[in-house]
């Protein structure tokens, strides 16, 4: 994994619709900006399990994906309230 600092765009770039632990991320509002790498999959899960044990060192850690989100899924009670 790298230890340099990557913009979104980069990251975009490099890491197609994958999930990424970033650690030391840098934010706009609520929206990531850039971090360093220190995980990726394209499985979330993966990067939660696997990169637990990465973070060690970093200040702020974050979870970001670079592909297009989804829409949420709504749960069957929220359908049936709305």
């Amino acid at each position: 994994m790298s230890a340099t600092f990557l913009n979104i765009e980069q990251l975009s770039a490099l890491y197609p619709e994958e999930w990424l632990l970033l650690g030391n991320p840098i934010f706009e509002r609520t929206k990531v900006m850039g971090g360093i790498v220190l995980y990726h999959s394209k499985d979330k899960k993966e990067v939660c399990y696997l990169g637990k044990d990465k973070t060690d060192g970093y200040d702020k850690i974050t979870l970001a994906y670079t592909g297009v989100s989804r829409p949420m899924r709504r749960l069957g009670i929220m359908k049936r309230l709305s």
